[in-house]
């Protein structure tokens, strides 16, 4: 019996152009289960899309009540941490710009154009000026032009894994970076206990390598059809792309709609 549906959102539960669709909306009222969705993207991406329940943001690092609209748990990597990990990254990258999501918006230093004008930030004189701003960091972002962001994200974690979790979503030479131990599955896994929720219980559904923690927790896991090769290869149920409504065509076939 499934009780609970966990879903990433760009690439999976949503159109291209970050559209929730008719059908889809229609297919996560009728289900008689708890949906969470699970993100990489901060609370104030997801609050207008009119969804119920809870959301896991910035890849576990944040979960966010979406009725009520309010934070109700976040993991923050330390400024000290940010600092070190910053240096690092810039010794074994080439031009890399370093961001912050600070939960209420993004910082950068000048060297950072990781994001188009949809996902506006802050861009500040200099990376001293960034870590003195933010009141806190629940994820950085690191942005090379032109990288190959598979590779760059090996190399990251050979130089940091000991002090954060490194992964990314897909974006052009963007990565992901959270609080040690933080990822998508350590925090679903958490609000499942919770809620008296086992994990053969979960269905999953993702699109890229920071969906693998979820998929591979979870006891009914589907890669999309226009998912990364990794997820591919890790999941063996695949669902339909998300041009597709991929999402919704299996939660009706599950539940019978």
């Amino acid at each position: 019996m499934i009780r609970l549906i966990a879903t990433d959102l760009d690439g999976t539960l949503l159109q291209p152009g970050g559209v929730l669709s008719d059908r889809t909306r229609a297919t996560l009222h009728a289900v008689d289960a708890d949906v969470v969705v699970v993100t990489a993207r901060p609370p104030r991406f997801v609050q207008d899309l009119e969804l119920t329940g809870t959301a896991i943001c910035s890849n576990g690092a944040m979960i966010y009540d979406l009725t009520n609209r309010e934070v109700t748990h976040a993991q923050t990597v330390p400024l000290d941490v940010v600092r070190k990990v910053s240096e690092a990254l810039a010794e074994v990258i080439p031009n890399v710009g370093i961001a912050v999501e600070t939960g209420l918006e993004v910082l950068s230093e000048p060297g950072f154009q990781g994001f188009g004008p949809k996902n506006p930030h802050r861009t500040l004189e200099l990376l001293d000026h960034v870590f003195e701003e933010a009141h806190q960091v629940v994820q950085m972002l690191a942005w090379a032009p032109d990288a190959e962001v598979d590779h760059m994200m090996e190399i990251a974690r050979e130089a940091v894994g000991q002090h954060v979790s490194v992964t990314h979503s897909g974006g052009l030479g963007l990565l992901e970076i959270s609080p040690p131990g933080v990822s998508k599955a350590a925090t679903l896994e958490s609000l499942c206990n919770t809620r008296g929720i086992g994990k053969h219980e979960v269905v999953a559904f993702g699109d890229m390598p920071n969906d693998l923690s979820v998929l591979g927790w979870a006891g009914t896991a589907y890669a999309m059809g226009n998912a990364h090769p990794l997820v591919k290869q890790a999941c063996t149920n695949h669902a339909p792309p998300n041009t597709e409504d991929g999402v919704a065509q299996i939660l009706e076939s599950l539940f019978r709609l």
